[in-house]
């Protein structure tokens, strides 16, 4: 079992920057690959950026140039930095962890029906 926790979001203004902080709990022996999604008002949820299993990062189109993803195993922490941000960044965040076989195999943490948990989610406002 993974159990997530997202802090960090709130109102920012139009060219703000924030950043999301996702602790994580889990199982010593687990392996698990992460990411950030999100769900604006009125829209599906949308993967934002991960960290898939051979440790690369992925971004979506619309953040890239803008957010970055970056995770601390130490603290068990994932982060979501977040710069420039637009009145369409507006959404509730979401992390999400994906369980993964030790069969030494490429998976991602880019696609919400792949991810095995989820946090809360917490909002964030961008205002002009």
């Amino acid at each position: 079992q993974v159990q997530l926790e997202e802090s960090g979001g709130g109102s920012v203004q139009v060219g703000g920057s924030l950043r999301l902080s996702c602790t994580y709990s889990r199982d010593t022996y687990r392996r698990n690959c992460m990411g950030w999604f999100r769900q604006a008002p009125g829209k599906e949820r949308e993967a934002v950026v991960s960290i898939d299993s051979d440790g690369r990062t992925r971004t979506a189109e619309p953040v890239k140039g803008r957010f970055t993803i970056s995770q601390d195993n130490a603290k068990n922490s994932l982060y979501l930095h977040m710069n420039s941000l637009k009145p369409d960044d507006t959404a509730m965040y979401y992390c999400a962890a994906r369980d993964l076989p030790y069969d030494g195999g490429w998976y991602s943490c880019f696609v919400e029906a792949f991810m095995t948990y989820w946090g809360k989610g917490i909002l964030v406002t961008v205002s002009s």
